[in-house]
């Protein structure tokens, strides 16, 4: 794969600032000017004629705009409604499902900090208990990760939720592998898949949760405020609205209370919903599958280099594909990890996230098509005189 080649034509297409390395595509996306443009014209049409396009045309386009979303993501329509982003999804699933004093609901060490406090809230409101089980370290196989898991389960587990990719360690957990074993045990599955949409191939039918929260405004590239919920049809039953507005009675003929909860709440900018199938278009045209294969390999440069300049630290996956994409965490000595951060932002104009993790200090690059290897060379570039200091 030629990543000279590929990437500076992709480049091309998105706002990026170019004095700014932009190493963290992760935490918020980036929009392609096409797919942007596509947006704004979708809000001059609705102020153009607010009461036509809200009051008597939004519901079919709102429907038309779900049909490439799914496809894309391995599903039916009818099995994904449309919301903010995948916070606002996890929110609504929690919130639904009716936990009782002595439930229990099981994740990782490894989860997003708001998904984190969303559980801890309703679980202490409700006498449940949130379990972050710790995954042995480091991650080399499928097995292993399931039966560290797997401890964490008791006869009182009622729900199991993970991240897809998860945010401060960018690892991707095998799903698939876990809600197969989880449904044998009667237990739900909730899938906060923020990172996974465009980022890695998804076939929600086959994968097995029960539902599952997405992002489009990541690594899809669709504009911000593009998330999507997707629950079985079995269990949509279980969801209700953070939001009660008309879809609550409105008992659509054909259409399940799953679409009319969600599918309006309220007036709002539906702009960013129906550019979603432009962001897909813009990813077919453009080979997004090659575009991906480079990011990765860019991110095992970065991976292979920053390790070299620290030997001493444990990586926390074998180097493998199957354990991580475009986004990959780096432990790096101990130390301020806001301070680091904070220099790599104002003295060397790299934007990229430093945490900790496990007590553990971790930097996480995350790769689109408007990167490049240059880019990588400034951040090990970067490290390397900071850390000489």
């Amino acid at each position: 794969m030629n990543m000279k080649s590929i990437l500076p034509v992709v480049a091309e297409q998105f706002q990026i600032r170019p004095d700014i390395t932009f190493l963290n595509h992760g935490s918020f996306g980036a929009c392609p000017r096409p797919v942007f443009a596509t947006y704004q014209e979708w809000q001059r049409r609705l102020e153009a004629d607010p009461v036509e396009f809200l009051g008597r045309r939004l519901d079919g386009m709102l429907s038309e705009a779900r049909e490439p979303l799914a496809a894309s993501v391995g599903t039916h329509s009818d099995q994904i409604v449309f919301v903010l982003n995948a916070t606002m999804g996890v929110n609504i699933v929690a919130r639904s499902l009716q936990l009782e004093p002595g439930d229990e609901v099981l994740t990782t060490d490894h989860e997003y900090g708001a998904a984190d406090r969303t559980w801890r809230f309703l679980c202490g409101q409700r006498g449940a208990k949130y379990i972050n089980q710790p995954l042995a370290q480091p991650l080399e196989s499928d097995e292993e990760m399931i039966e560290s898991l797997w401890q964490g389960v008791t006869p009182r587990t009622k729900v199991i939720f993970l991240s897809h990719i998860t945010s401060p360690t960018a690892v991707i957990f095998p799903i698939e592998k876990i809600c197969q074993r989880a449904r044998a045990a009667g237990i739900i599955t909730v899938i906060d898949g923020a990172h996974a949409p465009g980022h890695i191939p998804l076939q929600l039918d086959t994968l097995g949760a029960d539902f599952y929260a997405g992002n489009c405004h990541k690594w899809l590239s669709a504009p911000k405020g593009a998330g999507f919920l997707y629950a079985r049809p079995e269990r949509q039953a279980l969801l209700q609205p953070l939001i009660v507005s008309w879809g609550y009675e409105s008992r659509t003929p054909g259409i399940s209370n799953f679409q009319d909860y969600f599918g309006w709440t309220g007036t709002a900018d539906p702009a960013s919903y129906l550019s979603v199938p432009a962001a897909i278009a813009f990813q077919r045209e453009h080979d997004w599958d090659s575009v991906r294969l480079a990011c990765h390999e860019l991110a095992t440069s970065a991976r292979q280099q920053i390790s070299a300049l620290f030997p001493d630290q444990q990586q926390l996956t074998s180097d493998s594909a199957h354990w991580w994409g475009q986004m990959c965490a780096m432990p790096l000595p101990a130390g301020d990890a806001l301070a680091l951060q904070q220099r790599l932002r104002e003295e060397w104009h790299i934007e990229i996230p430093v945490n900790i993790w496990n007590d553990r200090r971790f930097i996480r690059i995350s790769l689109q098509g408007y990167n490049s290897p240059t880019d990588v060379d400034r951040l090990v570039t970067a490290l390397k005189a900071i850390f000489e200091r």
